[in-house]
């Protein structure tokens, strides 16, 4: 089968190098180099990370996918599978790289990073992976077209970034299509240009432009009030909120405590809330505030602090407060980076009573509802009416408890780990011993103490929904 796979290698590197010159020469020779050590791809990712939704997850499920292709075909195949390149003089000079590489030939590490990325975007934003796809596609086959490798190294590349993206999946999961299911309801109305609604605004949020001006034309008569006037709210027939989570979180607790319709605009970086709900933008809003349609949906709450997504104990409070004191220096995204290495690097086990259980942990995560998937970094919810809290925390009791937390992660076997656990329960007590340390709910971190009573809250807020 391999003489066969050779001959036929032959043949079609006889057909590539037959072909006439043309200005497509120097084209494929320019991109082939493009793509070095996935430079093209990570253009890319950064120019699709401009975009929310679909195309930013797109982007990063895309850079995950490329880190697993790229070991894969050059650390392992190559490793595996040497073979030699075909020689240069099948290959016109004009066509050739300056500069051949002297590896293994098989598979094509460029066509396993390209398959790997543009499956992986095609997987969350079908529209941004037809773009991607004719680009990945003439990459693969520049370096059939350049001399540097025979086509079925480029095959077998591209078999392996489409494992790759496919394998992404088993740690993250694509987004659900549908919105998260939610109570009835049937006591909301129309509110016509906004007559009755407050809504509050942080303009800080995100990166994107001030929604305030968009807010003020869709609903004319309602009042805009800025964050930072956020404790004198006047009477209103709903409050509306436009920010990110936590602007969101803050916001909807003033909604559920005065049992107010709550109006969401998603104006921060990831609005995981609002996703969930299945909001993608003001015009959803727009449109079932119209209309009077709506939902209710399920909250939590810690030592009455109440929370939308998430609330955690251990290092994410470490994390948040580092990354705030680092980021107008170095970003967002690279300050949270720094402050996970150091967080990890000095970790200390917590001592804590879990529902009259004594228990060694490093991380106690609690979510507003059963998230997914159930191993390592839960993403979506797909039900916000079950009243039940998801609770997970990683045990520091047992021998090199981190390094089998961190492989169970790496392998999608978090499940099987004697270090995990997760459960579903509608109430938490938890007791820390020693200390009062923080608590992070929604990504902000709050006051110490060393009791946590987390409660789910049933349909505790209603809001507007398509």
């Amino acid at each position: 089968m391999w003489k066969r796979v050779s001959a036929l290698d032959k043949k079609l590197m006889s057909s590539s190098a037959g072909l006439p010159p043309s200005g497509f020469d120097r084209g494929l020779k320019r991109l082939s180099k493009a793509a070095n050590h996935s430079v093209l791809w990570f253009v890319v990712a950064a120019i699709l990370a401009t975009g929310k939704g679909p195309f930013r997850r797109g982007a990063l499920r895309g850079l995950v996918a490329i880190a697993g292709a790229s070991a894969s075909a050059n650390l392992v195949g190559k490793s595996l599978f040497p073979r030699r390149r075909p020689a240069a003089d099948l290959i016109a000079v004009p066509r050739r790289l300056s500069k051949r590489p002297t590896s293994s030939s098989f598979p094509s590490g460029h066509s396993a990073s390209a398959a790997a990325f543009a499956t992986a975007v095609a997987m969350e934003s079908p529209e941004a992976g037809a773009v991607v796809a004719p680009i990945a596609a003439a990459v693969a086959y520049s370096r059939v077209h350049t001399g540097v490798h025979w086509p079925s190294d480029v095959a077998a590349g591209a078999a392996v970034g489409v494992g790759a993206a496919m394998l992404t999946r088993r740690w993250w999961p694509l987004g659900l299509n549908e919105p998260a299911s939610a109570y009835e309801h049937a006591d909301l109305t129309p509110l016509q240009d906004g007559d009755g609604l407050v809504v509050v605004v942080n303009p800080h949020s995100g990166i994107g432009p001030d929604p305030t001006p968009q807010i003020a034309e869709e609903w004319p008569k309602a009042q805009i009030v800025p964050i930072e006037e956020l404790d004198s709210l006047p009477d209103a027939k709903a409050l509306g909120v436009a920010g990110g989570d936590g602007t969101v979180a803050t916001v909807a607790a003033i909604a559920a405590e005065r049992d107010l319709p709550l109006v969401l605009v998603p104006s921060g970086t990831l609005n995981h809330f609002a996703r969930d709900v299945g909001i993608t933008g003001l015009h959803d809003t727009a449109q079932a505030v119209a209309d009077g349609v709506g939902v209710r949906v399920d909250l939590a709450q810690v030592n009455g602090q109440w929370f939308v997504n998430t609330a955690s104990l251990g290092g994410y409070p470490d994390m948040v407060r580092i990354r705030e004191k680092l980021q107008k220096r170095w970003g967002k995204w690279p300050a949270a980076a720094i402050a996970l290495g150091r967080v990890l690097r000095q970790a200390q086990p917590l001592e804590m009573t879990i529902d009259g259980m004594k228990h060694s942990v490093w991380l106690l995560f609690v979510g507003n509802g059963p998230y997914r998937p159930k191993g390592f970094a839960p993403t979506m919810r797909p039900r916000l009416d079950d009243g039940l809290l998801d609770v997970r925390y990683v045990r520091a009791d047992r021998r090199f408890s981190r390094l089998r937390f961190f492989l169970g992660a790496l392998l999608g076997s978090l499940e099987q780990s004697r270090t995990y656990k997760h459960r579903e329960v509608p109430s938490l007590d938890v007791v820390v011993h020693g200390s009062p340390i923080s608590i992070a709910t929604d990504g902000e971190v709050r006051e110490k103490n060393t009791r946590f009573a987390f409660r789910s809250r049933p349909a505790a807020l209603g809001i507007y929904r398509p």
